[in-house]
Order: C-alpha cells, then structure tokens, then sequence
C-alpha cells in the first residue's frame, strides 16, 4: 500500500490507530480514499481482516468502498472483512443471536409500506379511535423514538404511544421486525446481556463509519457499545453535510463524540479534489452563516474557474425550457457528453417541467428517485411468498398473496381470518389450522385456506431441501402467475415488462443463494439480505449512460458533475417555506452548499420571478442564499437581454441538434 499518494492530514488519520479519531471531511476531500487506506494500513499492522467493520449507510457506497479496498489488499489478505451498512449488520446480529431476543430463525423485516398496514390492522381492533390520516403521522413517530432510543412504556401519553404497544408486540408475535429494529435491538441486546457484547466486541475490535454526521442517537450508541472504553474507531464526517435531521440524524453526535470519548484526535481534511476555487469560494461564503464546532476552509489546486452564472426566469416553464436551451448551447460549445451535466432541485415536484423541456430538446435525461424496482407490485407479489416460505407467521405477507392469483379467498374471508387470529393472539397462518375457525367460516373456505397454507408448507420444505430456486420457480409456475400477470396487463408490452421484473428478481435471488454463508439456511439467509436491498435500494441499480441526470439534491449527495444547474433558488423553495416559518434554516443551507459542492467546473443558478402555487402566479424572490455568495463572482445573466453573438450561438445549437436527431432517424 502506497501512503505517498495520500496528502499529509490523510495520511495522519489513516496512521492514526492508537486514539478514537474524527476526521472532518469537507465535500470532495478524500474521505473515502481514508477509510479504505486505513483499512489496508491496520491489515498491514497486523489486525486481521475480520476484526475490522467499515460501515456506511447505503449499499451502493458500501460496494464502492468493498472494490477500493480490494484494489489496495489481495483477496486472501481481506477475508472476512465487514464491509455493509449499519443495517446490514444489525440484520447478521440478530441473526446470529434470534434466540436471546426470543426470536424463532427466519426473521421478517418489514419496509414502510409494510408497517403502516400493520397499523392500520392494529388501529382497527384498537380501544380508542384512531383516523386513517393520522396513521403515517404516528408511523413517523414510532420510528423517530426507535432512533432516539426510546422504548414503548417511556413514550407517554401520546396516542402514537398505544399503537407503539402494540405494534411491538404484535412484530414480535409475527416472527418480524422492522427497518429501525435493525438497530435498536441489537442495542438492547448488547445493554441487556454483557456477554454478548464482550462476543461482538472481540469479533469486530476496530469500527470506520463514512458520513458519521447523518448517525442517529441508536446508531451512535452502538457504536459505543461495540468499540468500548478504548474507542478503537475511526469516524470520518461533515457537519456541514448534515442534511437528514427529518429522518433522525443528529449531527451533534460530532460533539458529544469528543464528550465521551477525550482521548478524540481530531483531523481536518481540507484540501478539495473535485472543483474549482470559485465554486469552493462560493460555497465557504455560503456556509460561514451557520454556527461551526469545526471551522475549516476547502481549497484546490485547479485553478479560480469560470464565473458562476445566475439566471433569471420570468416563471417555471421559461426555467426550465431555458435550462434546457442553455444546456444545449453549452455542450454545442464545449463538446462532451451528456451526462457531464445535472440539474438538482430542492422538491420532486419540480422535475416535472424539466422533464418536459428535455424531451422537447430530445436530451437523453436519467430522472434519480423513480419508481423503486421492489415497488412493482409483480416484485411485491413474489417477495411476499418468498417471505412467507421462510416464515409463515409473516401476516403482512400472507395478506397480500392469499388471493394472488386469485382462489376464492376474498377481503371477506380474510377480515374475519384477521379479526379471530387478533382475538387469540396468533398468526393468520396458524389460525388457519385452529378448531374455532368453524365458528366464523364455512367448511369450504376454511379447506381452500388449509390448502393455500398446506400448498405454503410443502414449497418451504422441499426448498430447503432440493434445488432452492427450481422449486420456487415451479410454485410460481404451479399457481399460474405468469398467466395471471398476462391477464392483468393492459397489453402484451405491459405484460413483458412485468414478467422480466419477475426474471430479475429471481436472477437476484440466485446469486444470493449462491452468496448464502456454510451453515446458513440458504433460503432464509438470502430472503432477509433481499428484503434489505429492498428497504435500502430504493432504485434499481443501472448505468445512466449519456444522459443529464435529474435528481434532488438530497439525492445528489456523494455525487459530482462537471456542470451543475441548481434551479428554484427562491423564498419559499430553497429555503423551504416550512424551514422559513419555523425560523430554522440551517439544514436549507447546507442543502445549498451540497448542491454548490458537486459542481466540477461550472456552476450555473437559477430563480424564477414568478411561479404557480396553488393554482395561480404569484411573486417570487431570489433565495437568500445567492445574497450570501461572494458578489464579485456572480454573474447575473438574466438581468438583462441575450446579447445578439448569444442568441446566433444558441440558434446554432439547437439546429446542430436538430440534424443530429434527423441523422439519427435517417
């Protein structure tokens, strides 16, 4: 391993392994290029590769990070190394450790749209009333007290308190635990049962966590938990990065690090290798308005850069048609590819019209944030048998394919199947097979429910034992879904469609199968990795090509583009009205410096004038934001009319494109 290729602070905190250390990472700095050094440099010291947990909070970082380190180590050299979310590995302990949880194999793990039906099935049979509408309010609750550590009986008297009861127990009594469960029980676990602690802590004896600033009150205390007093941990983060407080991150974690832990060597990597001086001028400025623990300063070496232009637009539609227009004439200019450029936004809402303008432009675009692989309903379908073969109890599951394809076990059936399985606190798999089913239910429904569940019983045995993915295929065939997707689908493209989805998620499950550690259950061992990706993986994982990338800049966070259009810079949407009326924007400007940050080489800002809400035009006013940039290196665009050379040039490249699209069809 080559440590001459690290500047000087990158190399003091990968040689840094005596203390805890907080690297303070500014956007573009390296930080990856540490922890996978520092992993690589405790390897070589000696600590074996199976001791050691980096940890991040995305799969596709995760990944990332897995192939840098096998550029730096040989394969042999990295066996066992820990390299996953925090959730994947709070899944492998509580796999690992079911029974003292009280948990039977073959844990469920619900996504949101799974929790708050659960809700809603407990808000039903519930003493009190509880509105529909009010129901994703209190599932937003119950997740923010898992993240602060907060346990049903210390959660008050809030009505979300009373469904927080009872959904734990009736996660429990389903064999199930949910996205935030990853977490929270291995910490009570490890609180509870000091010797499975002193377990895991001689397991993984040196911990790395990337954007330590999005860790939430849980996520830091098992990161405590597992390093001990000694704190034998290498966290690398930026507060001015911290942009996930409305899903439970705590940037204060950066200081109550140095509380709990004063031995803390702390290290400032300052030094930008992604943009220019100007965008890094621009974005200092903009940030020096938010109260700093850590002061630091990015600085490059490419060279002060180009202006960042300011446009002005009389409202959304001219926005985003000149977005489009001016994105044109640039690369006619410029040359290069599509996918050098992206637009970023405050709000989904937003791309709607820029997507329009693109295509009008026939620019190939990629729009981050569509609709997630495993939200098809076809995935969903066939996730739900997957989960059921591993546990039957799994009453969210077996909700849903009950009567997919259909076999006469209607909503009927199923509210009363519901309603006595509540009754006798068992799952509706297990109720199925009870005597006092012949009270509610007629003979023959409770025959064709056996049968569904007999029909269950029999694929989970003989996948466990046979050919795992030729016996789910054979179900699949058996209860004829493909037909029942070709009757569905409006038309035979459609249907195309969905059965490939079908393809891919069982191609999916192969190499999970195949993935599936010596002494696991298989089946169950890749169902609940599935069921991750599922919850983590909100997009399915494709190469844009030459394509503009549309995205938010929550989503845009980690990326960089040669040229960046941040439009919608007004009152109201960037800052967001609500950070406005609550007098807390602190979080909106480090939105805005994330998104100044991942511009390579140009930086080009727009506002509108005007802009429709609610139905009618109304006034607009530029951000503060573009007030707090350094003035002398903005160049105010849309004050004034395109001088004629601009209107000749962009005319030009607009009809470059238009004979590039003919040559294209011809």
């Amino acid at each position: 391993m080559k440590l001459a290729e690290l500047n000087p602070q990158q190399r003091a905190a990968v040689k840094a392994v005596d203390t805890p250390v907080l690297v303070i990472a500014g956007a573009g700095s390296g930080k990856t290029r540490v922890i996978t050094h520092k992993i690589a440099y405790l390897i070589d010291q000696g600590l074996a590769a199976r001791h050691i947990a980096a940890l991040t909070f995305t799969n596709k970082a995760a990944r990332e990070m897995k192939q840098r380190v096998g550029q730096l180590i040989d394969g042999n050299r990295a066996k066992g190394l820990t390299v996953s979310t925090f959730h994947s590995l709070g899944l492998d302990i509580l796999r690992r450790e079911h029974k003292a949880l009280g948990f039977k194999p073959g844990l469920s793990i619900l996504d949101g749209h799974d929790r708050l039906n659960l809700l809603k099935e407990i808000a039903a049979h519930h003493e009190q009333h509880f509105h529909p509408d009010d129901l994703p309010g209190h599932a937003q609750k119950i997740s923010g007290w898992k993240n602060d550590l907060i346990l049903p009986e210390q959660a008050g008297d809030d009505p979300a308190a009373l469904l927080y009861r009872d959904y734990q127990r009736c996660l429990k009594a389903y064999n199930a635990v949910d996205f935030d469960d990853l977490i929270l029980l291995p910490v009570l676990l490890f609180q509870n049962r000091p010797e499975v602690l002193e377990k895991w802590q001689a397991r993984l004896r040196y911990l790395l966590v990337d954007e330590y600033q999005d860790t939430n009150r849980t996520q830091y205390r098992l990161l405590c938990l597992l390093t001990g007093k000694l704190g034998r941990f290498t966290v690398v983060g930026d507060d001015d990065q911290s942009i996930y407080a409305w899903r439970g991150a705590q940037p204060e974690n950066l200081v109550q690090l140095h509380r709990d832990f004063p031995r803390l060597k702390i290290i400032k990597l300052e030094q930008n290798y992604r943009s220019t001086g100007r965008i890094l001028k621009a974005a200092n400025r903009l940030i020096a308005n938010n109260p700093h623990v850590f002061e630091k300063k990015l600085w490059s070496q490419y060279g002060f850069g180009d202006p960042i232009r300011v446009l002005a637009h009389e409202d959304e539609f001219a926005e985003a048609r000149q977005t489009a227009a001016d994105l044109l004439h640039h690369k006619f200019r410029n040359g290069g590819r599509f996918s050098d450029y992206a637009i970023l936004y405050r709000s989904n809402h937003q791309a709607r019209l820029f997507e329009r303008a693109l295509r009008e432009q026939r620019i190939p675009y990629f729009l981050s944030g569509g609709q997630s692989f495993f939200n098809h309903a076809e995935v969903k379908d066939v996730v739900a048998y997957l989960r059921l073969l591993v546990n039957p109890d799994d009453d969210i599951a077996f909700l849903r394919v009950a009567n997919t394809p259909k076999r006469e076990i209607g909503p009927a059936t199923l509210e009363k199947l519901g309603s006595y399985a509540q009754k006798r606190h068992v799952s509706l798999f297990a109720a199925c097979y009870e005597m006092g089913l012949t009270q509610i239910l007629g003979d023959k429904t409770i025959d064709r429910l056996q049968h569904f569940c007999d029909f269950l019983g029999d694929v989970a045995d003989r996948a466990k034992r046979g050919d795992t993915l030729a016996v789910i295929e054979e179900m699949l065939e058996t209860i004829g879904y493909r037909d029942h997707l070709r009757d569905a689908a409006a038309n035979p493209k459609q249907f195309e469609r969905r059965w490939e989805n079908v393809r891919d998620l069982l191609d999916w499950l192969a190499r999970l199968l195949e993935e599936a550690e010596d002494g696991d259950d298989p089946l169950n061992a890749a169902i609940t990795k599935l069921m991750l990706l599922d919850i983590l993986d909100r997009t399915r994982d494709e190469e844009a090509g030459d394509r503009v990338a549309l995205m938010t800049l929550h989503a845009a966070k980690g990326l960089e583009f040669p040229h960046v259009y941040l439009v919608g810079m007004e009152e109201g949407l960037l800052p967001h009205q609500t950070s406005i009326d609550l007098d807390d924007i602190e979080e909106e400007r480090r939105l805005c410096y994330v998104g100044i940050t991942r511009a390579q080489k140009t930086l080009t800002l727009s506002y509108c004038r005007k802009r429709r809400r609610y139905g009618e035009m109304v006034d607009c006013n530029p951000s503060r934001f573009l007030e707090e940039l350094p003035q002398e290196d903005l160049e105010w665009v849309g004050k004034s009319a395109l001088p004629e050379a601009e209107k000749k040039a962009r005319g030009q490249a607009a009809l470059q494109q238009l004979k590039t699209i003919l040559q294209e069809a011809g």
